[in-house]
């Protein structure tokens, strides 16, 4: 089987099916509660066409052929040619962990296995395309009993103690599912999850709600005391005013009183309600807390299973390796405790297999036997630190260095003036590892992109620190929850802005005189070196608002590269309930999420990942290359063919990069058609490659979207699609694309032929 790049088709496969089967296994779950609802359907004939490709692509004839029978049911089902039995509910069940266990299966033996597991497929594959079976009598019975209890088990690991159900329960919460299919549009499928609660946070809430609701019920008595205070504000206004008229000094001084006990009334009533308002936010605010504190668990809880990895790891690798926790009490919001587990495996794994030496080769360095692997977590400065440090042979930034000009991606006279911590981001970029050596553990340039890929989506950092001969360390810097962001606020251009506090350096103040031009870029001094300055307003297009007097800046980056935002002013600091943008809106530039501030009005978060790169790029290309340079590149660059693959599944986007990539194009990857269709639009691209079933957007309405913008006439459109009727054919060249092929065209020339036709030579 062909490892194209480095990378191991069989690892991405594997990664592919866990996926898919986790979502096969829910959808059948909410099938079998509901079997009426079909909605689920398009989600589950996506996952097993997936599966198929991938299978194909990776030649597992025995998983082909089970998904392709399991994606027949389903369309069965979807047409109504057949219901939804428990009976065929447990069959789709059996073939999902069929093809669970044999993406487990080492590549190497899959032969054999698919050889001696014959028999089970044939029967597989039989059941599924017989008619459904009549369910038992009996057999509804136990299904109550089950239903429960099978689906929370993915979810929450429940020790054996009789004491733990005095400390947590589990709770079941409802979310709708992503509404990525029209057949969800009209009917939403909730899917529920279980989750672990500590009891005592919900005994809180439980309390903090009733007083919310007394709080509640004191508001009517309050508008009534108010309305009557008015009443007799009015009454002795008009007494008032007809004494004054008549000139009655009697009726005057009494109206007086009047005004006087009335006013006296008001300030107690105010009092009142100043004293309600505060109450209601000290309820509200400890509620709100309490709700934040509920997702929170202990740091442990979610790397549980490491110490097991590390030991059947080191022991496979003939190490000895002791592996600590420390920090394991410490609180973190369970969403950011999920996206921890697999950078984490990356980083370990990686450092157990390259980075602690062999035990004799510890011994030759002075170094005890057994190497030490450290994971800890802790708060710090209001962001969750976690980082794995091991005492290894460290990293030797020459290798890298040598590296980075072996692959062509800088030249040796650059490549010598980079910095340590430079050559260090080198490892989080796809594909880029110094392993001499491909092993089944790590060294496939997959591990750390991934690792930075995860850990910048949660707005965080990583960063690595090494001493050769002494060890590695990967710090990451994580917000301690995904709900909840301090952000500083500024105005530009006459609407606020939220930056995450932290994701920026600081916020400054520059004098007119500080600021100063090069090569007609502006820049200040900060901690004595250069940062370039970019006027916000443009930046988020919004016009230009220039710079004028001293400058309101906010510096993002840190000592390895900074750059200055400038703005109109600040506005000052604030927690904010982040929100998803609508993900119909695609990517915004520069734009993460959006908020809504104390007084109501929305703000929209900056994305600083995004800004950053922009500013770079920006500032880089008008600094630090001279002029001729940088039309000399942007002439090379335009020059290169660019294309844009459009794939949902990872191994055939990937194949199909390899092999656009090896031809001499330059290749841009789209995860979906909605992916795809912000990207045409924001950059320049000579050709689009798109598959047909893909969320969210898929390739024939994409097509269609593409044919129906001027600027994209006479863009070359392949399709490329594992479905191979005529009449899938016909519809995608009828939706505008000039060349439709099957995915088995990467097995001979005719996707090479098709797209050098197409688009013509790199």
């Amino acid at each position: 089987m062909t490892d194209l790049g480095g990378f191991s088709m069989h690892e991405l496969f594997k990664a592919e099916v866990e996926t898919h089967c986790a979502a096969l296994s829910e959808g059948l779950l909410v099938l079998e509660r509901d079997p009426a609802d079909v909605s689920p359907i398009q989600a589950l004939m996506r996952a097993a066409h997936s599966v198929k490709g991938a299978a194909r692509i990776v030649g597992i004839d025995a998983a082909v052929a089970v998904a392709h029978h399991m994606e027949d049911v389903f369309v069965r089902i979807q047409k109504g040619q057949e219901r939804t039995a428990r009976t065929r509910i447990d069959q789709l069940l059996e073939g999902t962990d069929f093809l669970a266990r044999i993406a487990q299966v080492p590549e190497a033996g899959i032969a054999a296995w698919s050889a001696e597991h014959a028999g089970e497929v044939n029967a597989l594959t039989t059941a599924l395309a017989a008619p459904v079976p009549d369910a038992p009598a009996a057999a509804p019975a136990p299904a109550p009993a089950q239903a429960p209890v099978v689906e929370p088990a993915p979810v929450i690991d429940v020790p054996a103690r009789v004491a733990e159900p005095a400390r947590t329960v589990d709770a079941v919460v409802q979310r709708p599912m992503p509404a990525a299919e029209p057949a969800a549009s009209a009917a939403p499928v909730v899917e529920t999850r279980a989750v672990r609660v500590n009891a005592d946070n919900l005994d809180r809430m439980m309390q903090l709600a009733g007083e919310s609701m007394v709080e509640g019920r004191r508001s009517p008595a309050l508008r009534r005391s108010l309305a009557a205070v008015r009443s007799d504000l009015s009454a002795a206004r008009e007494s008032l005013e007809g004494a004054l008229r008549r000139g009655d000094s009697a009726r005057i001084v009494q109206a007086r009183d009047a005004v006087a006990r009335a006013e006296t009334a008001l300030s107690a009533r105010l009092l009142e309600l100043e004293a309600f308002f505060r109450r209601t936010e000290e309820v509200s605010t400890a509620l709100y807390h309490e709700v934040i504190g509920s997702r929170m668990r202990p740091f442990s809880e979610g790397v549980s299973g490491f110490p097991r990895m590390v030991r059947d790891v080191a022991r496979q690798l003939g190490k000895q390796v002791r592996f600590d926790i420390a920090g394991g009490e410490v609180p973190v919001d369970r969403d950011i405790l999920a996206k921890l587990e697999a950078p984490l495996n990356h980083i370990i794994r990686n450092a157990l297999d390259h980075g602690i030496e062999a035990p004799e080769e510890r011994r030759s360095r002075g170094k005890p036997e057994q190497a030490r692997v450290m994971l800890e977590a802790r708060h710090h400065a209001g962001h969750l630190q976690v980082r794995v440090t091991d005492d290894g042979r460290g990293i030797d930034p020459e290798s890298i260095r040598r590296k980075v000009v072996e692959r062509g991606m800088q030249s040796p006279e650059l490549a010598a003036q980079l910095g340590e911590r430079e050559l260090f981001d080198f490892l989080f970029l796809p594909g880029f590892s110094t392993a001499s050596k491909v092993t089944e553990i790590s060294g496939r340039g997959v591990g750390l992109d991934v690792v930075h890929q995860m850990v910048t989506s949660t707005g965080g950092t990583v960063r690595v620190e090494s001493r050769p001969g002494a060890g590695t360390t990967f710090a990451m810097q994580l917000p301690v929850t995904l709900s909840v962001v301090r952000a500083a606020l500024v105005e530009v251009a006459g609407e606020p802005f939220a930056f995450p506090l932290s994701r920026i350096d600081r916020v400054m103040r520059v004098e007119p005189g500080a600021i100063g031009s090069v090569q007609g870029r502006l820049q200040c001094d900060v901690d004595g070196h250069a940062t370039g300055l970019i006027d916000g307003a443009a930046l988020l297009a919004l016009g230009k608002s220039g710079v004028e007097g001293a400058a309101s800046v906010v510096v993002l980056g840190d000592e390895s590269g900074r750059v200055g935002v400038v703005v109109s002013r600040f506005l000052g600091e604030q927690d904010l309930v982040v929100r998803t943008l609508d993900p119909r809106l695609g990517k915004v530039p520069h734009v993460a999420s959006a908020a809504i501030l104390d007084d109501g009005n929305p703000v929209l978060v900056v994305d600083v990942d995004d800004t950053l790169a922009t500013l770079r790029k920006t500032l880089a290309e008008g600094t630090f290359r001279g002029l001729g340079q940088s039309e000399r590149t942007a002439s090379a660059a335009r020059a290169t063919k660019r294309i844009l693959v459009a794939e949902d599944s990872i191994t055939v986007r990937e194949v199909e990069r390899q092999l656009l990539v090896r031809l001499g194009y330059e290749v841009a990857v789209a995860v979906d058609g909605m992916d795809a269709w912000n990207q045409l639009r924001a950059g320049r691209f000579d050709m689009l490659v798109t598959d047909i079933d893909m969320p969210r957007m898929n390739g024939i309405e994409l097509v269609r979207l593409v044919r129906a913008d001027a600027r994209f006439a006479h863009l070359p459109i392949a399709v490329v699609s594992y479905k191979d009727r005529e009449e899938d054919r016909r519809a995608g060249l009828d939706a505008g694309a000039n060349a439709y092929l099957t995915k088995g065209s990467f097995q001979d020339q005719s996707f090479v032929a098709t797209i050098t036709g197409l688009v013509g030579a790199p």
